[in-house]
C-alpha cells in the first residue's frame, strides 16, 4: 500500500511498528518518476511517499542528500537506506534482508 505524507500525519507514529518503506522524492525529479511505478507493483509493504520539497525536515532527519532515496525502516528503527533508482527485484532482496 503506498501512502502520500500529508501535512496531518504523524510520521513518527507512521513508522512506529512493522517493516515501511519510505521514499523520499520529488515531482520533478526524473529518477523519482521512474521509481514511481515500480514501487506501486510490490504487495505486502506499507510504502510512505515523502515529498522532499513538502518536508525538508524529515529529509533532513534521515540524511536525505539525494533523491530518490528509499529507507527501509522496522519498528521505527532505519534498518538500510539506498539512494537512486532500483528495480522490484532490488527492492524485495532490500526488504527480505530486513524482515
Amino acid at each position: 500500500m503506498v501512502k502520500h505524507l500529508k501535512e496531518e500525519d504523524n510520521f513518527t507514529d507512521l513508522i512506529s511498528k512493522g517493516i515501511h518503506l519510505v521514499d523520499f522524492y520529488a515531482e520533478w525529479c526524473g529518477p523519482c518518476k521512474m521509481l514511481a511505478p515500480v514501487l506501486e507493483t510490490l504487495e505486502d509493504i506499507d510504502i510512505i511517499k515523502v515529498n522532499t520539497d513538502e518536508f525538508p525536515l524529515i529529509a533532513r532527519e534521515y540524511g536525505v542528500m539525494s533523491i530518490p532515496t528509499l529507507v527501509y525502516i522496522k519498528n521505527g528503527e532505519v534498518k538500510l537506506k539506498e539512494i537512486g533508482f532500483r528495480t522490484k527485484d532490488e527492492i524485495i532482496t532490500s526488504l527480505n534482508s530486513i524482515k
